[in-house]
C-alpha cells in the first residue's frame, strides 16, 4: 500500500504503520453508529446528589484527598478563530451581521474593552468617533488582526475574559484559581496542566510568567504548571474521495486527529486523581462556588468508589466471593446496575479506570449526551455525540430526543489500579467509535478522520458514574458574544 519512503515518513512520524493501514480500512467501512439502549436518567444511570449528599462528600473532600497527588487536566489547543465567526464575516464582506451589531451594542461590556480603545489610539484613532460615525471596520480589524490585539489567532486561553478591579483575566488565569482552590496538594502545590498547540506555548509560557507570582502570593501556594503539545504521532492520514491515501506534493498528508488525541497526553501524566475541564468553561470569582462545591463533591465520589472497589477487588484475589453485596452497593451508592455471575467478572468490570461525569440538565446546547449503550449481551454507560447516532432510524432518534442530560466536560478521574499502578489508558479506548468529516485543501475534496473523542470513544471501556450537576456549572464561551452573558460579567 505504501511505498519504501512512505512507510520512512510514517516511521519518522512516531507512527505505525499497521495502525495507518487500518485508517484507510476505517475510511472504506465507516465507523459504526452506536445502538443506543436508552438515556440515561435520574435514578437509571444518573445519581442525583441530596444537598446532604453534597456537603457530605464536600466536607470529606481534604480527608479524601490526603496524600493523594492532584492534576488539573485543561485541554486548550488551538486559535479562537470560531469564536469570531460572524466578526470576519462582516470584514470580508463588510456588511453587518446580527453577530457583529450585538458585539458593536455591548462592546463597553467586554473586558478587553480598554485594551482595544488603546490599540485604536495607537493607530491615530478614536474609539468613540468610530462608533459616532457607525464605522466598525476599523475597531474589528485591530481586534483581530495581528497589528492589533490579534485575537483572531490567539488561544482562547489568553484572551481578555473578565473584568475585575485590577484589570482583565484570562481563563488561563481563571484555571490557576480553580486549581488552588479544588486541585490542592497536601503538599501545598497546585498541579495543572495544559495541552496547547505548538505555536501557541510560548505566549502562554510568558502569560504564565508575568501572573503565577500574584497568584501563588493571594493564595498562599505554590504552583507547578506544565504544557504538552498533541502529537504528531496520532495524526490520522487524510484520502481522497476514492479512500486512497491524499498526496500533497508527492507526500502523504496527515492531519491533526481531534480532541481523542489527547488521550495520548494524558496517558503520560503521573496523578492519582486527574480533573479534566475545557479552557473556555470558566467564570469569574463571584460566580465560582458551585463549581468548587460540585468538583470537590465529585472527587470525593470518585475515591469513595475507589475504596469500595479496591477493598472487593484485594477480596477477590484472596479467593472471597463478593458479588452479591457489591452489586448492592453498586446499586444503591452509584446508581450502577450490574448482573454479574461471579467475581471473576465482577473484578473485571472494576479493574479499569473510573470517570465521575458532572451532567446538566439539557437546555438545547449541541454535543454530547449520557445514554446506556447496547454493547454485546449487556449495556454500558456511555457520552455519546449526535455523530455517532443514526438519526435516519426512527427508535435511535426517539431516544436521543427523550435524553435529559447534557455533558458538560466536567470529569474526575482515577487512573490507577487498585495496586497503585497507573492503567494504559490507551488500552481501554474504543477503536470504532471516531469521525469521518470531508474537508478541502488545496482545493480539492479530502476526507479526514478524527480519532475516539477524549470523553468518548477514548474512555468507552471505563467504570463510567454519571452525576448531575447544576447548570451553573456550565459557561462555555463558543462565541466571542458569550462573554456578554451574565455568567461572565
Amino acid at each position: 500500500m505504501f511505498s519504501k519512503e512512505q512507510e520512512d515518513d510514517i516511521q519518522s512520524r512516531g507512527s505505525h504503520i499497521e495502525i495507518v493501514k487500518q485508517q484507510v480500512a476505517d475510511f472504506k467501512t465507516g465507523f459504526p453508529f452506536l445502538d443506543l439502549d436508552r438515556p440515561a436518567t435520574i435514578g437509571d444511570g444518573i445519581v442525583q446528589l441530596s444537598e446532604q449528599e453534597t456537603a457530605a462528600y464536600v466536607e470529606g473532600y481534604e480527608k479524601a484527598t490526603v496524600n493523594k497527588s492532584l492534576l488539573k487536566f485543561v485541554p486548550a489547543s488551538g486559535a479562537a478563530t470560531r469564536m469570531f465567526k460572524d466578526l470576519f464575516e462582516y470584514l470580508a464582506e463588510g456588511k453587518l451581521n446580527a453577530g457583529t451589531e450585538q458585539f458593536i451594542a455591548g462592546i463597553q461590556d467586554f473586558a478587553f474593552y480598554t485594551e482595544l480603545v488603546e490599540a485604536l489610539k495607537q493607530q491615530g484613532l478614536k474609539m468613540d468617533e468610530l462608533l459616532a460615525a457607525q464605522d466598525y471596520q476599523p475597531i474589528v480589524r485591530v481586534l483581530l488582526e495581528e497589528d492589533g490585539l490579534g485575537y483572531g489567532s490567539l488561544p482562547k486561553g489568553l484572551l481578555a475574559f473578565h473584568k475585575t478591579e485590577n484589570g482583565a483575566k484570562t481563563p488561563l488565569e481563571e484555571h490557576l484559581i480553580e486549581g488552588a482552590k479544588y486541585a490542592l496538594g497536601t503538599d501545598g502545590v497546585a498541579h495543572l496542566h495544559f495541552t496547547v498547540s505548538p505555536e501557541h506555548q510560548k505566549k502562554f509560557e510568558l502569560k504564565l510568567a508575568s501572573v503565577v507570582g500574584r497568584y501563588e502570593q493571594a493564595f498562599e501556594v505554590k504552583y507547578q504548571v506544565s504544557f504538552s503539545q498533541q502529537k504528531s504521532s496520532t495524526d490520522t492520514l487524510a484520502v481522497d474521495l476514492k479512500n486512497e491515501p491524499f498526496l500533497e506534493d508527492g507526500k502523504l498528508l496527515f492531519r491533526p486527529a481531534g480532541h481523542g488525541a489527547l488521550l495520548a497526553n494524558l496517558n503520560d501524566l503521573e496523578a492519582d486523581v486527574v480533573f479534566v475541564k475545557n479552557i473556555d468553561n470558566v467564570v469569574p470569582d463571584h460566580l465560582k462556588a458551585d463549581t468548587i462545591t460540585y468538583k470537590k463533591a465529585l472527587a470525593s465520589m470518585l475515591i469513595a468508589f475507589q475504596q469500595d472497589s479496591f477493598g472487593w477487588l484485594g477480596r477477590i484475589a484472596q479467593g472471597e466471593d463478593c458479588t452479591t453485596e457489591a452489586q448492592e452497593i453498586l446499586k444503591a451508592k452509584y446508581g450502577i446496575s450490574l448482573a454479574l455471575s461471579s467475581s471473576a467478572a465482577l473484578a473485571k468490570y472494576l479493574n479499569r479506570p473510573v470517570r465521575v461525569c458532572g451532567m446538566v440538565v439539557n437546555t438545547g446546547e449541541p454535543g454530547g449526551g449520557p445514554f446506556w449503550v447496547k454493547e454485546g449481551e449487556g449495556t454500558s454507560l456511555q457520552i455519546a455525540e449526535t455523530a455517532q447516532i443514526d438519526l435516519t432510524n426512527e427508535a435511535q432518534a426517539a431516544i436521543l430526543k427523550k435524553s435529559s442530560h447534557f455533558n458538560p466536560v466536567d470529569l474526575v478521574c482515577g487512573v490507577k489500579d487498585f495496586k497503585g499502578r497507573k492503567f494504559d489508558l490507551i488500552q481501554y479506548r474504543n477503536n470504532k467509535t471516531g469521525f469521518i468529516t470531508q474537508k478541502s485543501r488545496g482545493g480539492k475534496a479530502v476526507k479526514a478522520m478524527e480519532l475516539p473523542g477524549l470523553w468518548n470513544g477514548a474512555m468507552a471501556d471505563w467504570v463510567t458514574l454519571f452525576v448531575e450537576v447544576p447548570i451553573t456549572t456550565f459557561n462555555p464561551v463558543k462565541t466571542v458574544n458569550d462573554l456578554l452573558k451574565p455568567t461572565h460579567q
